[in-house]
């Protein structure tokens, strides 16, 4: 029944995202306007400015496709769910369709920064593999901060503050293991590094997961 639950709320999410293609296809644009005004501005870049550029993009992209999983929900629409599903379920739902999400922007994203901006990479499956972990984890921060900045007011300012301090520790362990793939360091550093990143992974999600219960019931 758990998973049935999930399994029908995610494919919820799938279709309103099909309903509302306008949403994802802003998202869109904004990876290829962002790396466009990028190319624009320096067109070369060393390996420490083409990283850190590159998340910087990534966490902006993250935050604005995720904001709306719960902000975007209205208060009728929240007090139904809460005749359906669990909160855990929901929470689990949201998080699989997010994280999802934020893997393939952040893979197109590569994408058009390498052709764009070249691909200085060493260790490409290194690197693509931490840039999944980084992504799982802003999808994991970002829906419970978005499903917190819903009960505020001025939600869709509030999410941003909070967001930033938040995922400072995620974001400079993933930049280190990011350079050290770019420049081909000795890769044990990079594999503690991404187990480093597994592990805030998944103490985000448990948090969020114990979490999630009390603010769904405010």
């Amino acid at each position: 029944m758990v998973n049935q639950q999930i399994k029908q709320f995610v494919k919820k999410e799938l279709q309103t995202e099909w309903r509302q293609r306008y949403a994802i296809n802003g998202v869109i644009l904004q990876v290829f306007s962002s790396v466009m005004i990028v190319y624009l501005a320096v067109r070369m870049l060393g390996n420490p400015a083409w990283n850190a550029i590159f998340w910087v993009i990534m966490v902006f992209i993250s935050i604005n496709s995720i904001a709306k999983s719960f902000i975007g929900e209205g208060k009728a629409k929240n007090l139904y769910y809460h005749q359906l599903i669990n909160p855990q379920n929901l929470l689990i739902s949201k998080f699989i369709y997010n994280a999802g999400l934020n893997v393939i922007l952040s893979f197109l994203c590569l994408a058009i920064y390498s052709l764009l901006l070249g691909n200085p990479i060493v260790f490409h499956a290194y690197y693509l593999l931490a840039t999944a972990l980084g992504s799982i984890g802003f999808a994991a921060t970002f829906t419970m901060l978005s499903a917190i900045s819903s009960k505020a007011g001025n939600s869709n300012l509030l999410m941003p503050v909070l967001s930033l301090p938040i995922i400072i520790p995620l974001l400079l362990i993933l930049i280190k293991a990011c350079k050290r793939a770019m420049d081909g360091i000795d890769p044990s550093q990079i594999q503690k590094d991404l187990l480093v990143l597994l592990l805030l992974d998944l103490m985000v999600i448990g948090l969020a997961y114990l979490l999630f219960p009390s603010v769904w019931k405010e």
